[in-house]
């Protein structure tokens, strides 16, 4: 199975859907939170660092789509992905004009979800293809696959996570504190040296000199050089 390492606000009221769609996307290699009303689904994606939000329409407190429009407003810009069970083609223009990224209706299909949070994290990282290449480095997230100058290196879910992670902010040094987010949903119990380790690890299996320590900051692979014209 495809794990693509995205980290998610899932913001769903049903407690078994809720239970069940953390399990789904965690198990895919996701980092989950999960919220179950409107107001605390804004305060949350205010706060955290998320590459995509699982938004529900029908949620207590403050609507689904009030909560879209009032982070589209406050210039929150990752991939907001609307689950609903209402099949209208009316919530459908009501939420894509509001600056939904995509509809999803309910029943959920987990593999479906999975390959559009891939489509719509890379559309908001500049790509257009899933592919990661930083020299003779290849990384697929969507097979979970990695190779380095043509050989196939095997990483443990959060290495791979990590190294996803690096890659797709190259040349921008992200904080130990970033890293953790990127790897650990709430209530996690995190090592205290446990991105150290990843990286320890990543380094011995890649090379030493792919993640740059800038010290006082945190770590970077640095962006590739680019190609003569």
């Amino acid at each position: 199975m495809g794990k693509s390492g995205v980290r998610v606000l899932l913001v769903e009221d049903d407690a078994q859907l809720g239970q069940a769609l953390k399990t789904g996307l965690a198990q895919r290699g996701h980092g989950v939170d999960w919220v179950r009303d409107g107001v605390a689904a804004e305060l949350a994606a205010r706060a955290g660092h998320y590459e995509a939000l699982l938004l529900d329409i029908g949620l207590p407190r403050q609507d689904g789509l009030v909560v879209l429009r009032r982070l589209r407003a406050a210039g929150f810009e990752a991939p907001i992905l609307m689950v609903t069970a209402r099949d209208e083609i009316g919530d459908r223009v009501q939420g894509l004009d509001s600056g939904a990224d995509d509809f999803i209706v309910k029943p959920v299909d987990l593999d479906e979800l999975a390959a559009r949070l891939r489509a719509a994290h890379r559309r908001s990282m500049g790509r257009s293809q899933s592919l990661l290449i930083h020299g003779e480095l290849r990384v697929d997230p969507a097979a979970r696959q990695t190779t380095l100058g043509g050989r196939g290196i095997t990483l443990t879910a959060r290495e791979f996570t990590l190294l996803q992670y690096l890659l797709e902010h190259a040349g921008q040094v992200r904080s130990r504190h970033q890293l953790q987010e990127s790897l650990y949903g709430w209530g996690d119990e995190i090592e205290s040296n446990a991105i150290e380790v990843h990286i320890h690890n990543l380094r011995r299996k890649l090379g030493r000199e792919l993640i740059r320590t800038v010290h006082g900051q945190g770590y970077v692979i640095d962006a590739p050089p680019a190609e003569p014209a």
